[in-house]
């Protein structure tokens, strides 16, 4: 496998956060986050899904999440300050935000969006987030991203 650089790795690399890049297989069509936390051998709660929601008020909004885990839309909806948010379709994901289902990272959407990183990622020295490229990952500090993507932390998870 070629180890290309992703515009995620060249925007962080261009702000000078340190990550550590990871590649695995994906040929048999297996692009779940566990399969991936597994495959790249990380703890599954240190390994993030991206997901994208719209509120109620028709905005949209990110949600950074343990792979494990499913997003609490309640909690969500709080954390952003709506009455309600629910998932995007897929069809909507990559024209919104520039990634594909599978492949959706925080770094790097075509347009800046509120973003929450579940609040169990503050106690990690890495987490572990899609590079933006379907069997492409990098990890970094949860800090480090809350800064980068302007992200708050909450509970978000269940």
């Amino acid at each position: 496998m070629t180890e290309d650089k992703t515009n995620v790795m060249r925007l962080l690399d261009q702000k000078k956060i340190p990550y550590t890049p990871h590649q695995y297989d994906v040929s048999d069509g297996a692009l779940d986050g566990v399969t991936a936390a597994a495959r790249l051998g990380v703890a599954p709660e240190s390994c993030f899904k991206t997901l994208v929601t719209v509120g109620a008020s028709k905005r949209n909004h990110v949600f950074v999440v343990p792979v494990e885990k499913e997003l609490d839309l309640k909690a969500a909806a709080r954390a952003v300050g709506e009455k309600s948010v629910e998932m995007l379709k897929q069809a909507q994901l990559l024209p919104l935000t520039g990634y594909v289902h599978g492949g959706c990272s925080p770094i790097g959407m075509k347009k800046r969006f509120n973003t929450v990183i579940d609040a169990s990622a503050q106690s990690l020295t890495g987490m572990t987030v899609s590079a933006g490229r379907v069997g492409r990952q990098v990890t970094l500090s949860p800090q480090a991203l809350a800064e980068f993507v302007g992200a708050l932390f909450a509970p978000v998870s269940k």
